[in-house]
C-alpha cells in the first residue's frame, strides 16, 4: 500500500511539476487537496520539540493503520539520534487545503472528564452509561459500496426490518437491551461524558473505572451549543464548555429539552488504562487530536497552527481519534488531558487552523 502512496505521489509531483496549485495527490485522501511545500515553510518549525515529536510518533506506530502509512520509518523512529534531520530527510510535507478558499479551519479541544458513580442504583446514582446494546446493528457497507467504507448503518431490527435506533428522548421510556456498567449522579456530566468520548468514573466503594467509546445509536450528532445560540440563550462570541454547564445550572427545568435536541448517543466499555482514541493508543496531551477519517487518514502524522490559551502553537500531532462533530479537511479537536486545567483549555479552545501532513519520501 505504501509503495502505491508513492507511486501516486511521484507520479502526480512529475505531472504538476512545481505548481503550488492544489491538488488531490493520495487515495486515501480523495477529499484532501495538499500543495508540497518545505519543511522552512512550517510556522516556527526551527523551535518545535523534536524529541516530544518523534515521541508522539513512535507511541502512534503501536498501531496498524499508523504503520500502514509510514511503513519502515515507524521501526527507523526508534533509533533515531536527531530527530529534525529525520523529520526533514524522510518525509515530504504538504499543506492541507480547503475546497472554499475563505475557509479559515477550526481547531477546538477535548479532554478526559471525571464523573462520580456507583455500580447500585441509588441516591444520587440514577443516571446509567450503557455498554453496547445487544440489539444495536451495525452494517458495515463497505463490500457493496467501497465509497462508504468509512460509514455505519446502525439500528434495530422490528420484525423483519431494520429501524432506526431509539434517540436520546426515547430512551427515557424504552428499555434498552444492554448491561449498565455504572450509575452516575450527574446527566449533565454523562452528556459531556458522550461528547468527549471517553472518562473517569470514580465509585463510590473506591473503585476507579475508565471507560472508552464502544459504539452509538446511529443518529446525526446536533450541536446544544448552536441550539443555545440559535435560540438567543447564549451569544456566539460567549459559548464554550463553561458557558452551557452555567446556563444548565440557572435553567435546571429546561436540561432535558436541550439535552434531547442531540439525538445521538453513546454507548461504552471498560478500559484498563486512560484515554484511548480511535486509533487504539493512550492518547498524549496537546499531542494528539481527532480528525475526520474521510479527509485524512487516522493514524496520519500532522503539523498544526493555531492559537491556544491566547498563544500562539505550532507543532505536529498525530491523528489518533475520530469525533461525531469533526467535520472537514480543516478541522481537529485537540486533547488535553484529564485534569481540570485540561477541561478549561479544551472548553475554551476555539482557534483558526492550518494544517500540513507528513507523508514518507520512500526508499533513498
Amino acid at each position: 500500500m505504501i509503495q502505491k502512496i508513492i507511486l501516486i505521489l511521484t507520479i502526480s509531483i512529475l505531472f504538476f511539476g512545481c505548481s503550488k496549485e492544489p491538488k488531490a495527490l493520495m487515495p486515501e485522501m480523495p477529499k484532501s487537496f495538499l500543495i508540497q511545500t518545505d519543511f522552512d515553510e512550517l510556522p516556527n518549525w526551527k523551535n518545535e520539540n523534536y524529541e516530544e515529536a518523534i515521541s508522539s510518533f513512535v507511541n502512534s506506530c503501536q498501531s496498524a493503520k499508523t504503520k500502514k502509512i509510514y511503513s519502515e520509518l515507524c521501526l527507523k523512529a526508534n533509533t533515531v539520534q536527531d530527530p529534525k534531520a529525520f523529520f526533514q530527510s524522510k518525509f515530504n510535507v504538504y499543506k492541507i487545503s480547503p475546497l472554499d478558499a475563505d475557509d479559515e479551519g477550526l481547531l477546538t479541544g477535548y479532554y478526559e472528564p471525571s464523573l462520580r458513580g456507583s455500580r447500585i442504583k441509588k441516591e444520587p446514582y440514577i443516571y446509567p452509561i450503557y455498554s453496547e446494546p445487544k440489539d444495536l446493528i451495525s452494517v458495515d457497507l463497505t463490500s457493496i459500496y467501497p465509497d462508504l467504507k468509512n460509514y455505519r448503518l446502525r439500528g434495530r431490527l422490528d420484525g423483519n426490518k431494520l429501524v432506526p435506533y431509539f434517540t436520546r428522548a426515547q430512551t427515557k421510556e424504552e428499555i434498552i437491551d444492554a448491561e449498565i456498567i455504572c450509575y452516575t449522579d450527574s446527566k449533565v456530566d454523562l452528556f459531556f461524558l458522550e461528547v468527549q468520548g471517553s472518562g473517569i468514573v470514580n465509585l463510590d466503594n473506591g473503585e476507579t473505572l475508565f471507560l472508552g467509546f464502544a459504539n452509538q445509536n446511529g443518529h446525526k450528532y446536533s450541536s446544544i451549543g448552536k441550539y443555545l445560540i440559535n435560540h438567543g440563550e447564549i451569544a456566539k462570541e460567549d459559548i464554550s464548555l463553561q458557558s452551557i454547564r452555567a446556563w444548565f445550572d440557572d435553567n435546571p427545568q429546561r436540561v432535558d429539552e436541550v439535552l434531547h435536541h442531540n439525538e445521538s448517543l453513546v454507548f461504552f466499555q471498560e478500559r484498563n488504562h486512560a484515554a484511548s482514541g480511535s486509533l487504539g493508543v493512550i492518547l498524549t496531551p496537546e499531542r494528539s487530536v481527532a480528525v475526520d477519517r474521510n479527509f485524512i487518514p487516522l493514524g496520519s502524522m500532522l503539523f498544526l497552527d493555531a492559537k491556544i490559551n491566547n498563544q500562539n502553537v505550532s507543532r505536529v500531532v498525530m491523528a489518533e481519534d475520530t469525533g461525531g462533530a469533526i467535520k472537514g479537511s480543516l478541522r481537529a479537536d485537540m486533547f488535553f488531558g484529564a485534569s481540570e486545567e485540561a477541561e478549561t483549555s479544551a472548553g475554551r479552545l476555539k482557534s483558526p487552523l492550518n494544517l500540513w501532513i507528513f507523508l514518507p519520501k520512500g526508499e533513498e
